[in-house]
This record gives C-alpha cells, sequence and structure tokens, in this order.
C-alpha cells in the first residue's frame, strides 16, 4: 500500500508507453524546482549534503506538522541529474501528507513502476538515491522524537520518585 498521492503518480506512470513515461519524466524533472524551500517555512530537521551516490549538493527539509503529517522540501544543486531530479518531484508530491513512519517503512518497489525497468537497470543508484535520502531524514526524526520521549519519562519517573520520598519523610 503506498500513500494516495504516491498511488496516483504510480498509476499514471503505469499507463504511459515508454516515450511518453520518459517525457513525463522530463517534465518531474523540469519542476524539481518547486519543491525547494519557500520563504517563511520553517523545517524540524534540515539535511545539506553532498554525496559519491550523487553529481552534487543535495538537501532534504523535512516538516512535520501538529497532526504528525511530513512535508518534504529539496534543493538540487546544477550538476544534479535529471532523473534524480524527476525522483525529487515525484516524491515530495507522492509523499506529502505521510508521517515519517509510513514513509520510513515504504518499499521501494514503487520506483520500477515509475520509471520503468530499462532506467533502474541503467541508473539504479541515481534512481534510489533521493528515496534513501528522505528515509534517512524520516529516521533522524523519528529517532529524536524517541529521545525525546524517553527524556521526559525519565525527569516523571525522577520527579514521582522524589515526590514519594518527600512523603516518606
Amino acid at each position: 500500500m503506498y500513500p494516495q498521492k504516491l498511488d496516483k503518480i504510480i498509476n499514471l506512470f503505469e499507463m504511459l508507453p515508454e516515450d511518453e513515461r520518459r517525457e513525463t519524466l522530463v517534465s518531474y524533472a523540469d519542476n524539481a524546482k518547486k519543491q525547494e524551500p519557500r520563504e517563511g517555512e520553517n523545517f524540524d530537521l534540515v539535511d545539506v549534503r553532498k554525496d559519491e551516490e550523487c553529481m552534487d549538493t543535495v538537501g532534504v527539509y523535512l516538516h512535520v506538522d501538529e497532526d504528525g503529517k511530513a512535508q518534504i522540501r529539496m534543493t538540487l544543486g546544477p550538476e544534479v541529474l535529471t532523473l534524480t531530479r524527476s525522483m525529487t518531484a515525484i516524491l515530495c508530491k507522492g509523499l506529502e501528507g505521510s508521517t515519517p513512519q509510513e514513509i520510513l517503512d515504504l518499499a521501494s518497489d514503487f520506483v520500477t513502476r515509475i520509471v520503468g525497468a530499462e532506467l533502474v537497470r541503467i541508473r539504479s543508484q541515481t534512481i534510489y538515491y533521493v528515496l534513501t535520502r528522505i528515509k534517512s531524514v524520516c529516521k533522524v526524526y523519528l529517532d529524536r522524537q524517541r529521545m525525546a520521549q524517553v527524556a521526559r519519562d525519565v525527569r516523571l519517573i525522577s520527579f514521582t520518585v522524589r515526590a514519594g520520598a518527600d512523603a516518606a519523610e
């Protein structure tokens, strides 16, 4: 099961013949700039770096709203390849409104359904890079949330123990 927005994108690509699929990927790549952070937006986690797997710097920006739903924005350096730009736009749109845990649990098998088996074979490292980076940011966010919860629990236990000791005196 995929998030609803991603599922619609997958279904669109599955209906297209190979030449139209590639044209649509290029169209998504052309729209990748629309996934950049906007003025005034705040993020819970920002990860900007250049990895061996990518031609240029990629930034992943995660905001989780009060309902626990994620919004992902990304920045791409000028040398980032077309297919990476395509996957950026597709994933930012398709994963919007998912929780970080849903994103982390997302199987990557949908990628072949979007880009086609031939491009996956030729460009496998590029295609999965963006998804891996997004999942990485979600994992860090969730780990931080768990650590914060443990810290709150420890403070509560400590307070309870102290209160019990004070009452016993």
